[in-house]
């Protein structure tokens, strides 16, 4: 079983990473936060989790412990997958999902693509104590508001924030217009921060 990996990045994507290790390269599936921390850095060690299935090996890619313990409780929930989880935490930093499960907050939890209210309900019932467990500290939910004017955007993150949403299976129309929308009041957004913001609205 693959712990860890420790490399150079050879490409990398608001959704995946690869990661040069002795001349073989390693695709793993990331997190919007775990991007967040390697984005710029010329080598990165990603904490490993490996999906092995019938048809497909796959590897997700965590840039703390903690990501990957919490990644790791999510799809211990029945109908909860990989890419549900990753969603999830593209959606929320590690401390603000620790803070929905504390606060039993299942109508924002519920916002994320794919989980209805039920599920959102479920996941803080099952995980609350176990979450508690893990140490995290919990942090503030961020709000989001901005009251800066926007005239023009930055083409080059639209079209990667659009792409990468897709790959997380949004729709391109409507996920450009979103896009757009949070680059009409935020043109000076990080990639990023604008996929947080779209997860939370799409």
């Amino acid at each position: 079983m693959l712990e860890y990996i420790n490399g150079r990045i050879d490409e990398l994507t608001p959704t995946t990473a690869t990661i040069d290790c002795g001349g073989v390269g390693y695709l793993a599936n990331i997190s919007l936060n775990t991007y967040s921390v390697i984005q710029g850095k010329q080598e990165a060690k990603l904490y490993l989790h490996e999906a092995i299935r019938e048809d497909a090996w796959v590897l997700f890619g965590f840039a703390t412990k903690e990501e990957r313990s919490l990644f790791l409780l999510l799809i211990s929930i029945s109908g909860i997958g990989g890419n549900t989880a990753r969603t999830i935490l593209s959606s929320f930093s590690p401390a603000e999902l620790c803070n929905i499960m504390y606060e039993g907050n299942d109508k924002l939890l519920s916002t994320v693509k794919g989980l209805g209210r039920k599920t959102a309900q479920k996941i803080i019932l099952e995980l609350k104590d176990k979450v508690a467990a893990l140490g995290i500290e919990a942090g503030n939910m961020p709000s989001g508001d901005s009251e800066q004017p926007a005239v023009q955007f930055n083409k080059e993150v639209h079209d990667e924030a659009v792409e990468a949403l897709k790959m997380l299976g949004f729709p391109p129309a409507p996920t450009a217009k979103v896009v757009r929308s949070i680059l009409g009041e935020e043109p000076d957004a990080p990639v990023e921060r604008v996929i947080k913001l779209a997860l939370k609205m799409l």
